[in-house]
């Protein structure tokens, strides 16, 4: 039988990474819970164990039913019928499947029916989902939206939503409008108060809302007459069975058929408030997206294991001139290059997801309590990591996804390109995970304050503090100079102008030379510790070493004057 869990060893070794027992012992409010619950922890081992148990059921699900299902998935795809999304049979199988088990609010606590894990399960189970069917992981992974009226909802609304998660309710997070896409800040969704009803009424138009006919919705929009900025947005959680909203078309995509994307009309539709007035963008969106493009990362993570593993198990039967194509140097190249690419932007993933629960936690930690000082530098610790990396993640792993599926379709060759094999529909899929959740362009953006404030810098020099043994010294060394190239290289665009074209022109060679560089080290110490990761680690080197060299001489002999020339053009 199929399991994407234990089939693939790379989980298991994030999954027990030493920073877990604090995050989980943080999580658990020192196993608080133990004795009132029956499936609650006695101890670090014991939560462990359930981490294992609870991910071993999501990969045999995956394995056995989302992967059979998803080839029928993305030929029949949802539909409208009376102004609701009907999915797939294969999409309903899977949710059904899934809600079963369980597994819906994996991190909601327990009084509200989920299991309390940490971010780091839950990401993984975001993973495995990813790769049995990436558009099904967009149904699974908006459940992000029960962590947000989790954080940010009054109690009331907290308990008419969140034990509904367990139960199968679906989830949305209505943002984008025809005219409001990356730039949600023009959001024009009007909300008005209802105080005959004592209730607010949404009227207006969202365009490409993912899982658009949710049973619970997270709206953006503007409460405050005459803004146009941010200041005068806010979050309104409103309820399908409201039936206020109507559905005007699903749209036709190239990929991830399974998930529906939808065009709706809120006709005066009730709706409670969220957090508080004018803090809808500004707060919590902005926590809710960062969420969302950690899930982005999961995802691509996934579909690009899922296509890695058919490239290297058709590379092993496809024999040309004699041989099977795994022995071309053209083709093992590629598939090392694809190994070596997942391990290095997994790494990073939980990396990402282990900072993100130490800043959950330790803010949890500060309603209840006044945090220790030492505490209040970990919480400003991990909040400052989660916010670095998570630009990163995003770019990278969806960067990589697209590559990791175009190669595959390469090692295919013609057969590839044909239907009778699923990684056309993989590479399909991959597509929109650049643009989703914030494009490739607007994480550079995010991410670019980095380099300017030096946070990336210094977690490089952390990384190069630790220790490693005899056998990786000598990657070490190759990284130093990396970054002594980075640090020159960073310096020569800082003569630009930090605020100049030319800097922003240059932002995104800026960090994806950042990005190698964490992603680097954090690839080399995990080979420290296993040695499963060392081929990656020396390869994932080595090809970092030579682009990073080429955005080098570019940003060296870089001439304003160019600008002009690429403006010419348009």
């Amino acid at each position: 039988m199929a399991n994407f869990f234990t089939d693939n060893e790379s989980l298991n070794f994030h999954l027990h990474q030493d920073l877990m027992k604090d995050i989980i012992k943080l999580k658990e409010k020192d196993y608080a819970d133990f004795g009132k619950f029956d499936y609650a922890p006695e101890n670090y081992e014991d939560a462990i164990d359930s981490y294992q148990k609870v991910l071993e059921i999501v990969g045999e699900i995956t394995g056995e039913v989302l992967a059979e299902n998803a080839e029928d998935i993305d030929k029949e795809g949802p539909k409208v019928e009376d102004n609701a999304i009907i999915y797939a049979a294969g999409t309903t199988r899977n949710h059904e499947a899934l809600t079963n088990a369980g597994l819906y609010g994996m991190s909601l606590p327990r009084q509200y029916g989920g299991l309390n894990f940490s971010y780091v399960p839950y990401v993984m189970a975001a993973e495995i989902v990813s790769r049995g069917d990436c558009g099904f992981a967009n149904i699974w992974g908006l459940q992000d939206c029960a962590e947000t009226i989790y954080e940010f909802g009054s109690e009331e609304i907290k308990n008419e939503y969140l034990p509904r998660i367990n139960k199968g309710a679906t989830c949305s997070m209505d943002l984008t409008e025809p005219d409001a896409g990356s730039d949600l800040q023009a959001v024009g969704l009007k909300a008005r108060f209802d105080e005959q009803n004592n209730c607010w009424r949404l009227n207006g138009v969202k365009r490409f809302i993912t899982n658009g006919d949710a049973d619970i919705k997270l709206v953006l929009a503007r409460s405050e007459e005459g803004t146009t900025d941010a200041r005068g947005l806010s979050y309104f959680v409103y309820d399908r069975t409201s039936k206020a909203v109507t559905i005007r078309r699903i749209e036709n995509k190239l990929g991830i058929k399974g998930s529906p994307t939808a065009e709706l009309v809120f006709n005066n539709a009730p709706a409670k408030l969220v957090g508080d007035r004018k803090l809808g963008l500004i707060k919590y969106v902005m926590t809710l997206m960062n969420g969302a493009r950690l899930g982005v990362g999961a995802q691509s993570v996934g579909l690009a294991e899922a296509a890695y593993r058919e490239a290297l198990k058709y590379a092993h039967e496809r024999e040309q001139f004699g041989k099977t194509i795994k022995d071309f140097p053209q083709v093992y190249e590629m598939l090392a290059n694809m190994r070596a690419k997942i391990d290095a932007v997994r790494t990073l993933l939980y990396e990402t997801a282990r900072a993100v629960d130490m800043t959950k936690a330790l803010d949890a930690m500060s309603k209840d309590r006044t945090l220790l000082p030492e505490e209040r530098q970990s919480l400003k610790k991990y909040q400052r990591l989660a916010d670095m990396l998570t630009p990163l993640v995003k770019l990278f792993s969806s960067e990589y996804a697209n590559q990791v599926t175009y190669d595959t379709i390469q090692v295919y060759g013609g057969s590839g390109f044909m239907k009778d094999y699923p990684v056309e529909r993989m590479y399909r899929d991959a597509r929109i995970l650049t643009i989703y959740e914030g494009t490739s362009q607007l994480q550079v953006v995010a991410a670019i304050r980095g380099i300017a404030q030096g946070t990336y810098l210094a977690r490089i020099k952390e990384y190069e503090d630790m220790a490693v043994k005899d056998e990786c010294q000598a990657l070490k060394n190759v990284l130093i100079k990396m970054r002594e190239c980075f640090e020159t290289t960073v310096e020569k665009a800082n003569s630009f102008g930090s605020t100049s074209e030319s800097y922003e022109f240059n932002a995104r060679r800026l960090v994806e030379m950042a990005g190698y560089l964490i992603m680097c080290n954090l690839l080399l110490i995990d080979a420290n510790k296993d040695d499963r990761f060392a081929a990656s680690a020396e390869i994932m080197i080595k090809y970092a070493q030579a682009e990073m060299e080429k955005s080098a001489a570019y940003i060296e002999n870089f001439d304003e004057s160019i600008l002009e020339q690429y403006k010419s053009i348009l």
